[in-house]
This record gives structure tokens, sequence and C-alpha cells, in this order.
């Protein structure tokens, strides 16, 4: 019998060398049955174009406009739902990955029809022996999400496959079947907490996600400096006040207030003298306008507004 279907769905945005590379090395990985769908949202660097001449075999799709990260995955998502494939996986562009990969993850998708989503243990991709994330876990202040491990040597402490809060959607697998329970990422979400939502709504239909050791990928983050920047800053904040209201109980509402406000204050004190204060002052914008935006019922896939 033939190995069920997979898409490995690349999001790109004017990211046209290092989706070049990390296509290769998707190409190189060793599972019988895949495609990989590399989707360009909205680029002006000549991705597209690029991307097509270089790797004739990969299904090369377009958005003319960009409209966002979670709606680019959609767009993924749907292309390659309607083709029919087993398995959706979304993926970073700034990625590698060893070439046994999707063979371990859709290994361990196969064995248990409870679990949902599995993501692999992730590395710095220019320090290889540091993990990025073992799995994540779900939280109602500072940030929606933590990886675990992150920073830490490998010394195989997270050398077992088990269920953890959320995977990352850096490289996420899932099924068909659980795509058409749970529906697209939530486009309210922008730039961080779509993973962390769509896993929240995923575990409520009874899916699983759990961390996967022996898949091995290789994540484009600088463990050095970090991403406590005003750009990331503010959206992390936005999607904390959003995870809050929609999924805190009244503890994770008095851990919300009272270690975030926390933090924040510790982190002016910790980022004034680096000069960086402008990047808890735009957390705090982002968890102000987290507060107060509208929120709809997450998109299921007859949901318009979930697409570019």
């Amino acid at each position: 019998m033939s190995k069920p279907s997979v898409a490995a769905i690349v999001l790109n945005y004017n990211g046209k060398d290092i989706t070049l590379q990390a296509i290769e090395s998707l190409l190189a990985m060793t599972y019988e049955n895949f495609r990989v769908l590399h989707v360009d949202n909205g680029s002006t660097d000549g991705s597209f174009e690029t991307v097509a001449d270089a790797f004739p075999q990969v299904m090369n799709l377009r958005i003319e406009t960009n409209r966002g990260a979670a709606r680019g995955l959609n767009f993924g998502f749907k292309a390659a739902y309607e083709r029919g494939f087993d398995y959706l996986m979304i993926l970073n562009n700034d990625i590698g990955v060893e070439p046994d990969m999707l063979d371990e993850l859709v290994a361990v998708m196969e064995s248990d029809p409870s679990i949902g989503a599995v993501q692999p243990k992730m590395f710095y991709f220019w320090d290889r022996e540091r993990i990025w994330s073992a799995g994540g876990i779900l939280r109602f202040y500072v940030a929606p999400t933590r990886e675990r491990g992150m920073g830490e040597i490998d010394r195989g402490q997270y050398d077992h496959t088990e269920e953890v809060d959320y995977v990352n959607g850096v490289a996420l697998l899932t099924s068909r079947k659980v795509f058409e329970e749970v529906g697209y990422f939530d486009p309210t979400f922008n730039l961080a907490g779509e993973d962390a939502d769509w896993c929240a709504r995923m575990k409520k239909k009874g899916h699983r996600p759990v961390y996967v050791h022996r898949a091995i990928l290789y994540h484009m983050v600088s463990y050095t400096t970090g991403s406590y920047v005003p750009r990331r800053t503010y959206w992390t904040g936005r999607s904390l006040s959003l995870f809050v209201r929609r999924y805190a109980s009244l503890s994770g509402w008095l851990a919300f207030w009272s270690l975030t406000f926390a933090a924040l204050k510790l982190a002016f004190l910790r980022e004034l003298p680096k000069g960086n204060a402008k990047a808890v002052v735009e957390k705090w914008r982002g968890v102000i306008a987290g507060l107060r935006e509208p929120m709809s019922e997450p998109p299921g896939l007859d949901d318009p507004d979930a697409l570019p």
C-alpha cells in the first residue's frame, strides 16, 4: 500500500533566498508520497518566478495582495485540501529539515487516531545543538505560548514523543479530517498566536497535539538577539489579550491581570538601560488593542473572510 499523501505548504513573503534553501531541503526528504506547495504571499522580490524556474516540480501558488500570514496559510490549506491530500503540513520558509522528518511525523500521526497534529523537535538553524522548541505550553500571561526547552543544549531531556499543550506553526502536520473539523486559522490573530488558537480549538474537538522527538527541523531564529523588538511585541501582546478573551477561565483572567502587568513593569526596567523601552510600550499597546478589538467566531471551511 502507498503511504498517505502529504502537502508540504511553504508560505513566503519576500524571502526568495531562504525559501529556495527551504524547498531544496524539503525536496530531499525520504518520504515517498509528498509534494511541496509554495504559497507566495504577495512578494515583490521575484520569489514566485524564481521558485518556478528553480523547482518546476513544486506546486507554485501566488496571492496578489498580502493580507497577513494566517490568510496566506489558509490559502495553502485550501489548495491542498481541494487537491485531496491526506495530510496537510504548514511550514515557515526559514527552515531546514532532516531527510526523515516527514517519515517520523506521519508514522506518529498514523499510530493513534486521537492525535490531531504533530510537530518535530526544532533546533536553532545556526546552533544545531540548541533547542528552539520541543513542543509548546499554552498560558494566559506575558504571551499565549512558551516553547519548551527554548535555548537549552540538547542532552536528550526531551527525547520522548508526548502530548503537549500545542504544536508550533513553524512546522505543523495535521490530517484532512481534523482540518475539516477545526477549520482555518483565525486571521484575527495577526503575526502571532494563530497556531495556539488553532490548537486550542483542536483540543476542544477532542484531538491531541503531540511533539515527535525523532523528527528534526532547524529554524532560522537568533538565540542571541531574540525577538523582543517593537515590531514583534505589539502583536504578541495583542494576541495574548485575544487568547485570554476566548479561552481563559477566572484563574486565567487573574493570571493575565496580575502576572502580565507585573512582568511589563519588570521588562520596562530591564529594557530601559538597553534603549529598548519602546518594545515594552508596544507590548502594552498590543495588550490594550487586543482587549478592545471585536472578536467573531473562529472560521470554518465556509468562511470567505479567512482567505485572502
